[in-house]
């Protein structure tokens, strides 16, 4: 994985790029579909919540798609460590992949507490 990026938007738009790339990587070796369309789905998720966020058209909205990003988030953690548990004990990248989904997660907490506390929502 490279450098994290600030950029919130960019940063789970690569999040759920890596993602998907991996379960492919998966899917091929491994023939493993369910747990990793899951976990795409979730991943992918994130992302799309977060564009949606960014265009909302008030602050509750913004909070409210902030708070898909997060459920989507802890799922995809959920879902790593399923992959994690069961045949890829000894794959870097998984961990790689849930420790960007926890960091994720705390970023898009810390947004959506600030967002709360500024506009008293």
């Amino acid at each position: 994985m490279k450098e994290p990026v600030f950029d919130i938007q960019q940063r789970t738009f690569d999040f759920a790029l890596i993602v998907v790339k991996k379960c492919y990587q998966i899917m091929d070796k491994n023939k493993e579909f369910i747990l990793t369309k899951q976990l795409i789905r979730s991943s992918t998720s994130v992302g799309a919540n977060m564009r949606e966020a960014h265009n909302t058209q008030s602050n509750k909205d913004f909070v409210y798609k902030l708070s898909i990003c997060q459920k989507e988030c802890a799922e995809s953690i959920y879902w790593i460590d399923l992959l994690f548990e069961l045949d890829g004990k000894n794959d870097s990248d998984l961990l790689k992949l849930k420790d960007e989904a926890e960091q994720l997660l705390k970023i898009i907490k810390t947004i959506s507490i600030n967002v709360k506390q500024k506009y008293n929502l």
